[in-house]
């Protein structure tokens, strides 16, 4: 035996067993959440309800991520609901959840009077309901908990119309990234901009003049951790795939072709951003 294989051993024989324990567990940890759920499914164009879409979507990019050893990949929800990880948490935990919420926004009130945070207009969104907002809230504090690396939010837009059936007249992408006075707004942006690149290869930003540079800051959002509550090193972005009711999702053979095309670009978008 040589002296350099002896001297190999003895390294890894000495090896501290917390080093060890350190690599095995430096996988990358992300949550992916398809928007809306049965309860709530956001937008509508004909019988094509965007809980349905955001879920498909989303589970495929799960499962193309879950299969690199590189990642731990966590989704909310599947065909029959609310995985038990995250229902269980929801329930079991509700009051610390409220409680979370209402502390975050009391701070966050005070460094707006303090003068220490600046309030921006940014784009309109529809309200959640209680229901909702505790969920999302709850996402938010169970993503801090669990050291989460990555939220990926999965969305397809909509604008109001006169009724569900109505075409509108915006299309295209948007991601939403936190405001720049939000602590986790720059690695956010950064995981925005990466998937953003892959993305554009196939589809357009969005034409709603609010959205058109494909990155939005956004500081109302649940998603992006409004009030301070998503930690600095929990990236988070919300990726509108498009307006539910643009051509290519109205029929079910180009819809599904979408999700496929879709789900691959991102996946690139946050390898490449977790390689570099």
């Amino acid at each position: 035996m040589t002296l350099k294989k002896t001297l190999f051993i003895i390294f890894l024989l000495i090896l501290p067993i917390s080093f060890v324990r350190a690599t095995t567990k430096a996988s990358i940890r992300i949550l992916i959440v398809p928007g809306h759920d049965n309860g709530s499914w956001g937008a509508e164009y004909g019988k094509i309800k965007e809980a349905d879409m955001n879920l498909v979507l989303a589970t495929q990019i799960y499962n193309s991520l879950k299969v690199d050893k590189n990642y731990k990949v966590y989704i909310t929800r599947n065909k029959s609901g609310y995985l038990k990880t995250f229902a269980d948490y929801f329930s079991n935990h509700k009051g610390e959840i409220i409680a979370f919420k209402q502390a975050a926004k009391l701070k966050t009130k005070k460094e707006i009077v303090a003068g220490d945070f600046t309030v921006k207009e940014g784009v309109a969104h529809v309200a959640v309901n209680e229901d909702m907002s505790v969920k999302l809230f709850g996402i938010n504090k169970w993503a801090n908990e669990n050291k989460i690396d990555l939220v990926l939010h999965v969305h397809f837009n909509d604008y109001p119309r006169p009724s569900v059936s109505t075409i509108g007249t915006y299309k295209g992408i948007a991601i939403y990234v936190p405001e720049a006075q939000m602590v986790n707004s720059a690695g956010s942006t950064k995981v925005a901009n990466s998937i953003f690149k892959q993305l554009k290869k196939k589809y357009s930003a969005s034409s709603y003049p609010k959205e058109k540079s494909g990155i939005v800051p956004d500081q109302n959002l649940i998603a992006m951790g409004t009030s301070g509550t998503l930690n600095e090193k929990v990236r988070t972005v919300l990726v509108e795939y498009g307006y539910i009711y643009e051509k290519v999702f109205r029929n079910t053979t180009s819809r599904r072709a979408s999700y496929k095309i879709m789900a691959a670009l991102t996946t690139t978008g946050i390898k490449n951003y977790f390689g570099k």
